[in-house]
């Protein structure tokens, strides 16, 4: 199983593979585990939040032990793992359980739905005829056919004219 990532270095846009070891160096748990990793530490990304207090230290101590989310006891004493305020990250999890089960299926890649049939459905092939209602529903027809107003400059004098009478 591998694990695909992008940089955040030199070449952002640079998708590099990691092995099973790789994904473990890197975030501390195994690839079938990035899931809940990151329901727990959260992923701005793609804008989930994750829980309060679960950073990516406890939650890979954590993971590392028992690998999905349903399989945490709910007591702290029996995680058996060196995490600071296991206490607090049991209650939180025992509270906040329906997100990190939601959080952690945004976070599954889903292979098993069929988007397309054949990548040349979605080549670009200018507008359908369904285009000009759509635009014209969304305003679009009239905000083309707008004049682009001036800019003021910050330092011009605003200009008003006298009351009518």
């Amino acid at each position: 199983m591998c694990a695909w990532y992008t940089h955040r270095s030199a070449e952002p846009q640079d998708p590099s593979q990691l092995g099973r070891g790789g994904v473990f160096q890197k975030f501390g748990v195994s690839p079938a585990s990035i899931p809940d990793y990151l329901a727990l530490v959260g992923d701005a990304a793609d804008g989930y939040p994750g829980l309060k207090g679960w950073g990516a230290k406890s939650s890979a101590a954590v993971l590392t032990k028992f690998a999905h989310l349903e399989s945490i006891p709910t007591d702290w004493r029996e995680w058996r793992v060196n995490v600071t305020n296991a206490s607090a990250l049991a209650d939180t999890l025992s509270h906040e359980r329906d997100r990190a089960l939601l959080f952690r299926t945004l976070a599954t890649l889903r292979a098993d739905i069929v988007l397309f049939d054949d990548i040349e459905q979605l080549r670009w092939n200018g507008p359908t005829h369904t285009f000009t209602d759509l635009a014209t529903r969304l305003d679009g027809a009239l905000t083309e056919t707008r004049r682009p107003m001036a800019r003021r400059s910050r330092s011009a004098p605003v200009l008003r004219s006298a009351p009518r009478r």
